[in-house]
C-alpha cells in the first residue's frame, strides 16, 4: 500500500546537483498558492507553525529547492528534505522519516487542483510540512513514527498511517488560550480545508484517544468529517512513549469503525 494515490502528475527529475528545474508557470503557481495561503495560516494556524514558517523563510515568488530548506532545517532540528517521485511505498516513507529525511514530491499542482490536490505536491510538502519540522517535539515525533514503521509488517502500515494522518497531516490542537486550532500540514496547504477545519460546524472534533484514532477510516479526496484534537504538543511525546505496536495489534483485532456518514455519502 502506497503513501500516495495513483497520480496524474509527472514527477520532476533532479539534476546531478540535486536541484530541479521548474518552469515559469510552475513558479507562478507556487506564488499564487503562497499568496492565497499566507494570510490564512497567519489567521488560523497554531502559533508554532507560524513561528516555524518564519524560521524557514520560504520565498513567496518561486519554488524553493529542497537543498535550501534542508540547510535551514538541519541547523534547527537536524532534518532534511529530499525530492522523491510522486509514488513511494510506506516502507520507504517510514524509513526516510526514521533517518530524519522528509520525502517531498517534486511536482506542483495545476490550476484545476488549486483549492485541493489529492496527491501531495511540492507546495504541500514544503509549505505544509517543513514549518513544524522546526519544532523539536514534532521533529522527534515524526522520527519516532518512522522508526516504529520500520518495525512493522506490511499489514500494519495503514494502521500507523492513520496515526500520522490524524496528527501531522490533519490534526487540530488547543492553543495557549484553550482554543482548538488547526495544526496539520494538510490544513496549512489547503485553501479550502484550512477555513473549514478552523470555522465550520460541520466536522466532528474529537478528543485524541489512541484506539479511536487507529480505527477511524479516512479518505484523501474529501474534506475530513472527523478531526482529532491534541491538548498540547507534549501529548505527542506521550503518544510515542506508548507501546504503539501493541496498540496497533489491538486495533487490528477490533477492526475499523463504520465509516462516517460523510465518507459513505461521498462514495
Amino acid at each position: 500500500m502506497s503513501r500516495y494515490v495513483s497520480t496524474k502528475y509527472q514527477a520532476k527529475q533532479a539534476n546531478n546537483d540535486g536541484s530541479i528545474a521548474y518552469t515559469h508557470n510552475e513558479h507562478q503557481m507556487w506564488a499564487e498558492l503562497y499568496n492565497e495561503q499566507i494570510s490564512l495560516v497567519n489567521r488560523h494556524m497554531i502559533n508554532e507553525y507560524i513561528e516555524g514558517l518564519n524560521h524557514i523563510d520560504l520565498p513567496s515568488h518561486r519554488i524553493p529547492q529542497c537543498s535550501e530548506i534542508s540547510e535551514k532545517l538541519k541547523s534547527i532540528t537536524g532534518w532534511q528534505v529530499k525530492p522523491v517521485p510522486a509514488l513511494i511505498g510506506y516502507d520507504r516513507f517510514f524509513n526516510m522519516l526514521a533517518h530524519k529525511s522528509f520525502p517531498a514530491a517534486s511536482f506542483i499542482r495545476n490550476k484545476d487542483d488549486f483549492l485541493y490536490v489529492k496527491e501531495p505536491d511540492i507546495f504541500h510538502e514544503i509549505f505544509g510540512h517543513t514549518p513544524l519540522l522546526t519544532h523539536p517535539i514534532v521533529a522527534e515525533f515524526s522520527q519516532k513514527i518512522g522508526q516504529l514503521g520500520t518495525q512493522l509488517t506490511k499489514d500494519q502500515y495503514a494502521w500507523l498511517a492513520r496515526l500520522y494522518w490524524f496528527t501531522i497531516e490533519f490534526g487540530l490542537i488547543k492553543n495557549n488560550h484553550g482554543q482548538t486550532v488547526p495544526m496539520g500540514s494538510g490544513l496549512a496547504s489547503s485553501p479550502t480545508e484550512l477555513i473549514y477545519a478552523a470555522e465550520s460546524k460541520q466536522p466532528e472534533r474529537r478528543p485524541f484517544e489512541i484506539m479511536d484514532v487507529l480505527t477511524t477510516p479516512y479518505r484523501i479526496d474529501i474534506k475530513q468529517p472527523v478531526y482529532f484534537v491534541l491538548d498540547n504538543f507534549e501529548q505527542l511525546n506521550e503518544i510515542t512513549a506508548r507501546d504503539l505496536i501493541s496498540d496497533i495489534k489491538a486495533a487490528q483485532e477490533k477492526g475499523l469503525q463504520q465509516p462516517h456518514a460523510a465518507l459513505a455519502q461521498a462514495c
